[in-house]
């Protein structure tokens, strides 16, 4: 006979398999406090680590122990997602409150914004802090970008039910799975991510980046998530004169299309397919779309710079095209792959009002279905475009004539289309609600305010808000956003069901 509470079981004893992984990851951090001898400066550094890995990995066990292993359902895949994601940012939050004495609210933001990839930060003076800190920052994002339940499915979960636990964590739509079997799909993934993170580390090391700085900048590159090791993100090397700062952001850049597209299509182009880029609807407006918004922010930045006085035919322009060029590419990609890295604040002068609200559309839109970056999808916009043409078809056409949502030649089942409708109308419900709290409880102004829960909910970083504000917003703006990144990475859906009384007596 089914219990009441067998659905709580399962999600707890789930859970707790998830701590015990996550309990094992944390050690990886206390190789640089040994190295770089941290321990000397700081004896507590140590503690900051070990002591939330063993108490991670002590509740994980209790857990697994305590509550029996149920059926996974779809709604206790879902439950098992959120509950998994919010304990694992709980315990990730203890380094940095343990490091800097900060409140456990901004260090659970910290953690939040590392494992959904999003990069907003509380933190300021990155290049003076420890190596272990940062490189838990940025380990944090690396094992959020793939996803958390990937790794734990990969490594640690051989029950059944996986399939309803990989679906749960993204609900990816119409993503066909590069072989048979869920195993060997997560680890072809795996594979593909892990090897492009080194191809990125190795390129940067070669191009003079220190190798810790690589190691990072790999991991959050390849991740979509934004976190640096310097304050001034990636533009530090060029501010700190490095030689080779263009060749470094434009590996960067390749880092984060790489993480932007999605995986099943990397899989094709490894495997010798080399019309995977352009042979489907998703990458043909992909590109489009990243083509647009480039060719919008460099022509109202070369106009700008011609209407105040500079000559654009003049030698020093086409000097400097590649330089805006360079400019605009590297921020829509990082802004349209979620990543979040920046070269100039998206908020100064240097981009004019057309670029800012460029931005924001890039914010929601973000990446690829099956990719490591956030936003409401290509794909899913490619649906909202295609119903919207089959009304208007539908209105010009007799009653009794069929009409189907088709992409890539497949129609597009009633459930799918109603589930990105729900989706789409959760976007702008939080965003209007998120919008409404940051000006009410802040005093930026409107731009700003929507800025930053796009900036939240889309798990992308930067917004309108100065980087060195965020510290000091209202704690409920940052509950509010804390719950933006952890639904803008579930999708929203998920997050919400965590909320459902009913959901956990199932």
């Amino acid at each position: 006979m089914r219990n009441r509470f067998d659905t709580t079981h399962a999600v707890l004893h789930h859970t707790g398999m998830i701590l015990a992984l996550l309990g094992g990851t944390m050690l990886f951090p206390i190789v640089f406090v040994l190295v770089d001898g941290e321990f000397r400066r700081d004896a507590g550094t140590l503690g900051g680590f070990l002591f939330p890995a063993v108490l991670a990995a002590a509740t994980g066990l209790l857990l697994h122990r305590l509550f029996r292993e149920r059926r996974v359902t779809t709604i206790r895949a879902i439950l098992v997602t959120g509950a998994g994601w919010a304990a694992c940012s709980a315990f990730g939050a203890m380094p940095f409150a343990h490091a800097f004495g900060m409140s456990y609210l901004d260090a659970y933001f910290e953690s939040m914004s590392g494992f959904t990839t999003t990069g907003i930060t509380m933190l300021r003076g990155l290049d003076e802090m420890p190596r272990s800190i940062l490189f838990w920052r940025s380990l944090m994002q690396w094992l959020g970008g793939l996803g958390i339940l990937t790794f734990f499915l990969a490594f640690a979960y051989k029950g059944s039910g996986a399939h309803y636990l990989y679906g749960a964590e993204s609900h990816k739509v119409g993503v066909d799975r590069p072989v048979p079997g869920l195993r060997n799909t997560l680890m072809i993934f795996l594979g593909i991510y892990a090897g492009f993170t080194l191809i990125v580390a190795v390129l940067l090391a070669a191009s003079g980046v220190t190798l810790f700085d690589s190691l990072c900048h790999a991991l959050t590159s390849l991740a979509t998530g934004g976190f640096s090791t310097h304050d001034a993100s990636v533009a530090f090397f060029r501010e700190s004169g490095h030689p080779r700062h263009i060749l470094i952001e434009y590996i960067i850049i390749a880092g984060m299309l790489l993480g932007g597209i999605n995986f099943v299509v990397h899989y094709r182009l490894i495997h010798g397919s080399r019309r995977a880029l352009a042979d489907n609807t998703e990458m043909k407006h992909w590109w489009g779309i990243l083509g647009g918004a480039v060719l919008l922010v460099l022509v109202e930045r070369c106009w700008r710079m011609g209407a105040v006085g500079g000559d654009l035919l003049s030698a020093g322009f086409w000097r400097s095209l590649e330089e805006n060029a360079r400019l605009a590419i590297f921020q829509v990609v990082s802004i349209a792959t979620t990543s979040g890295f920046a070269t100039r604040d998206i908020a100064s002068p240097v981009f004019g009002e057309t670029a800012k609200i460029v931005f924001l559309v890039l914010m929601f839109i973000g990446g690829c279905v099956s990719s490591t970056s956030g936003g409401f999808k290509v794909q899913r916009i490619v649906i909202l475009v295609r119903l919207m043409s089959r009304e208007l078809f539908r209105m010009r056409s007799p009653r009794h004539t069929v009409s189907m949502v088709m992409v890539d030649g497949k129609s597009v089942s009633m459930n799918e289309i109603q589930r990105v409708g729900a989706i789409f109308y959760s976007w702008i419900a939080l965003l209007v609600v998120g919008g409404i709290v940051t000006a009410l409880l802040s005093r930026h102004d409107a731009l700003a305010s929507m800025s930053g829960m796009f900036s939240a909910l889309g798990n992308i970083g930067p917004c309108y808000i100065p980087a060195e504000e965020t510290a000091g917003l209202h704690p409920a703006i940052k509950i509010l956003y804390i719950f933006g990144m952890l639904a803008g990475r579930l999708e929203i859906l998920p997050v919400l069901l965590l909320f459902s009384p009913r959901a956990w007596l199932q």
